[in-house]
């Protein structure tokens, strides 16, 4: 956050709703100094449409909350920018991404950093920031946690998710709180965003995406199952991911490997809220193993690509398939070597688990290392390059 606020004009922090924006706007240490304006708040709102260029010229650096309410600000921001490109002047933030709204990416090329602020992750949760994050370390090193015991993923871990209000333990009843959310994000998220006629199809929608999440997205077959043309049910999903309840990975395709799925992966952002969406309470126990891999890649995907876009900007993340043989859930890419991560829900293993990560690795001759994160509590070599590792350190 300082490297881009000391770089580009405006830095643009995103992110789901609730996920701890305007907290970490409001108390960063590195952040006081600067005025902090809510268009949350209606006298705020109605200054900023009356006159936008007044609300942003002059004074000391802005920081401006639910930026997307008033879209007319950001053109009044790029010719403010036009007018005066020092670094640090605008910091904005909103619970839409400003990148997938129509006339903000215009209206901030080349002026604006774009940072998401994810739901927490183990280590945030913690207050364990200082060292660096296990799988950079591992990219680096390849050496693995010797004699050290990890407690492994329990299901309240995945059930009740990254989310501040629930991870730490501010809600007093959690499923409240989730069945709250949901009727906010509809309530009013939604209308903000667009016109959605039908909010009745429109849940049902969500929670059958949720129902399909860390798996590859089938739009066709999501939107027969929910009744709605495929046009609808695309546009319906592309909503749901600009106000981040949902994120694609995309399919890594840097090696030789046939019929190679192109489609992107769908997740929920949060597993708590993935849960929630698909009926489950976070006093509930995962006895249904599909369900429960399904939760548990998900919490692993929203901790791996949070840890990435904090501690290691240059990686890219993304997933490895090939049509109905072998898969790789994860694979994070940086200067052309990899790293492959599969993820496992249980604490036992067998060669079948490990069948994608060999072929990943005999494809791909630059990929330093793979590994297995299971549910387990130590962690082993399985052979050349490849090696077992609790989640709970991965996560680390």
């Amino acid at each position: 956050m300082r490297a881009a606020l000391a770089e580009m004009p405006v830095v643009v922090v995103t992110g789901l709703r609730q996920a701890g924006k305007s907290t970490f706007l409001q108390h960063e240490p590195g952040l006081g100094g600067r005025l902090y304006l809510s268009l949350d708040e209606f006298a705020q709102l109605e200054a900023a449409r009356r006159d936008p260029a007044a609300f942003v010229r002059g004074g000391p650096p802005l920081t401006i909350d639910e930026a997307q309410k008033c879209p007319e600000l950001l053109t009044a921001i790029k010719l403010e920018v036009d007018r005066d490109r020092r670094p640090g002047r605008f910091l904005l933030s909103g619970s839409a991404n400003f990148a997938l709204l129509r006339g903000i990416t215009e209206s901030l090329a080349g002026r604006a950093v774009y940072l998401t602020l994810w739901p927490f992750t183990p280590r945030e949760a913690a207050g364990e920031l200082r060292a660096e994050p296990f799988l950079k370390r591992f990219f680096e090193t390849q050496r693995l946690p010797r004699g050290q015991t990890f407690s492994p993923l329990g299901d309240a871990d995945v059930l009740r998710g990254g989310m501040p209000a629930v991870c730490l333990d501010r809600a007093r009843d959690a499923d409240l709180w989730f069945r709250g959310y949901e009727q906010t994000y509809l309530e009013r998220d939604v209308r903000e965003l667009a016109r959605v006629a039908d909010l009745v199809s429109f849940r049902q929608l969500l929670r059958l995406a949720a129902l399909r999440t860390a798996q590859v997205l089938k739009l066709s077959e999501l939107a027969r199952d929910a009744k709605l043309g495929t046009a609808t049910a695309g546009r319906q999903l592309g909503l749901m991911e600009t106000s981040f309840v949902f994120h694609r990975l995309e399919p890594f395709l840097a090696n030789r490997a046939s019929r190679l799925i192109k489609s992107p992966k769908l997740y929920v952002s949060d597993s708590g809220l993935a849960a929630h969406l698909c009926g489950l309470s976070v006093r509930e126990r995962l006895d249904d193993p599909a369900l429960r891999g399904a939760l548990v890649e998900t919490y692993a995907a929203q901790n791996i690509r949070a840890t990435i876009e904090a501690r290691w900007p240059e990686a890219r993340l993304a997933y490895w398939h090939v049509q109905g043989r072998h898969e790789v859930d994860f694979v994070i890419e940086t200067a052309r070597e990899s790293l492959a991560v599969e993820v496992k829900a249980s604490s036992r293993w067998d060669e079948r688990d490990t069948a994608g990560l060999r072929a990943f690795l005999d494809r791909t001759p630059r990929c330093r290392a793979a590994i297995l994160a299971y549910g387990g509590t130590s962690a082993a070599a399985l052979g050349p390059r490849l090696f077992a590792v609790p989640l709970a350190a991965v996560l680390g």
